[in-house]
């Protein structure tokens, strides 16, 4: 006869208090939102649900695969950082170069790869940057995403990637995986114009139909220079040397989407806003917020509702719920 009491919290429980919350999420605020009565689950029964997810990244895949078409659509991958400013004593959190704040800051890093097709978001697999534990770099999370969506079954049109990835290896990778590939590179990478010799990219000149190089060590691929409203200049490439302009700019906007994904989890799935300091309960927020992320990105695909207006109404109903258990009990 089994005599351990079952969880008196779930996954389901925490998500929703993520999608619910928005300003603390904490174990402890979750608590207080799912009181009903004494049988409610305390604050330690949330701490204790967090503690025994596994690491990897398999729930998250086991709730997207039905809603993925893996041979069609692209794959996006980037990463971005999780502010913990005041957090000393918190594991998984390093200095390191922040887009957004355009400095170096104390934070976690998050690496993503997102599946998008016509207008959807779907996020498939992700890695957090602990190179201190798994001796990882965030190109070797890169190349682990791409081995296990390649193992899934995924076969995109394209994949996409920024800068910082745009590495020989990386691109021999997809080269060996029959895929295609749109990245930008840095301004000093060397190619060859005209079988003569190597020079640094930004000292071509582009034509606005794009050219073709050769990439030194790894092949001919296009280039394109892009030069935007404020003098900035961007080289983008790809591995399709008759790809044109017009393709390139709307794969350059699907690309994007991952930056709307970003901003998404945070601001209204709370993936920064965890502050326990132990690595298994940050692993385990971060998945949850992730799988939050993806119900508001369901509900937009099935309703057209923004997750904002999704958000906005959710909190909305929370709090006049909340003001009439107040009003009746004191009553």
């Amino acid at each position: 006869m089994n005599d351990i009491n079952p969880p008196k919290c779930t996954d389901l429980d925490y998500i929703n208090f993520l999608i619910a919350s928005s300003r603390v999420f904490s174990c402890t605020e979750a608590s207080k939102c799912s009181f009903i009565d004494s049988s409610s689950p305390a604050h330690d029964s949330f701490t204790r649900l967090l503690l025994r997810q596994p690491p990897d990244t398999e729930a998250l895949w086991e709730e997207v695969k039905d809603l993925v078409t893996p041979e069609v659509g692209f794959l996006i991958i980037d990463d971005t950082v999780l502010d913990k400013p005041y957090s000393k004593h918190i594991e998984l959190v390093y200095r390191q170069w922040s887009g957004k704040h355009h400095q170096i800051v104390n934070g976690i890093n998050l690496e993503t790869v997102v599946w998008t097709y016509n207008d959807a978001i779907i996020p498939v697999d992700f890695r957090i940057y602990d190179i201190d534990t798994d001796g990882k770099t965030k190109n070797d999370h890169f190349l682990d995403m791409l081995n296990k969506a390649e193992e899934r079954g995924f076969k995109p049109d394209f994949v996409l990637f920024d800068t910082w990835y745009s590495s020989i290896k990386n691109l021999k990778a997809i080269r060996k995986k029959g895929w295609h590939w749109l990245t930008r590179l840095k301004k000093n990478r060397l190619v060859n114009p005209d079988k003569t010799d190597n020079i640094a990219i930004e000292l071509l000149a582009i034509p606005p139909e794009g050219m073709t190089v050769h990439l030194k060590e790894y092949g001919f691929i296009k280039v394109f220079r892009i030069v935007s409203k404020d003098g900035d200049t961007q080289y983008w490439a790809t591995d399709v040397l008759d790809m044109q302009e017009e393709k390139r700019k709307d794969l350059a906007k699907k690309a994007w989407k991952i930056e709307e994904y970003h901003r998404g989890k945070k601001q209204f799935c709370g993936v920064e806003r965890c502050q326990a300091r132990r690595n298994s309960v940050q692993r385990a927020h971060i998945m949850m917020a992730i799988r939050a992320f993806l119900r508001f990105e369901m509900q937009r695909i099935k309703t057209g509702i923004t997750w904002f207006e999704t958000k906005w109404n959710i909190t909305r109903n929370a709090v006049n719920q909340f003001i009439r258990k107040q009003i009746y009990a004191l009553a």
